[in-house]
């Protein structure tokens, strides 16, 4: 059954499209967040630093794949955010405080939020275009 599964899920990111797989990041980030969160608060120093480990990979991931050059502005600040994240994992890590993991979860959460706002906004935009295309043919 698990071979299955990790066959599906291989599939579904091989198959994803930009920015699906900029939310799956996301939504990796912060599961691995939360899962952090909760190792910190029951004490659970293995599972913490497993957890955080996890996180901070995908956040340097994402930060790895900004573009300065076409992103300019939004990049610098995408990055700064990521730092801050960064940070804060780093910090949770060492201190064993959950407080620093939620203060990066708060920022991660609203980072996907907007993202998944932008998506949204992308398909609208691209239905509405193809829309348009298919009425002139």
């Amino acid at each position: 059954m698990k071979n299955a599964y990790q066959k599906y899920k291989t599939t579904s990111v091989q198959s994803a499209s930009r920015e699906k797989l900029l939310l799956m990041l996301y939504e990796g980030a912060i599961r691995f967040t939360k899962l952090g969160i909760q190792a910190a608060e029951q004490k659970n120093i293995a599972e913490r630093g497993a957890n955080i480990g996890r996180a901070y990979d995908i956040i340097l991931e994402l930060n790895n794949t900004l573009d300065h050059k076409v992103g300019g502005e939004i990049s610098k600040n995408l990055e700064q955010l990521y730092m801050f994240i960064t940070d804060q994992y780093t910090q949770g890590n060492i201190s064993g405080d959950p407080q620093y993991l939620r203060n990066a979860l708060k920022v991660l959460e609203t980072l996907y939020d907007g993202w998944v706002k932008a998506v949204e906004q992308l398909k609208k935009s691209n239905n509405e275009t193809d829309k348009a295309v298919g009425e002139k043919a």
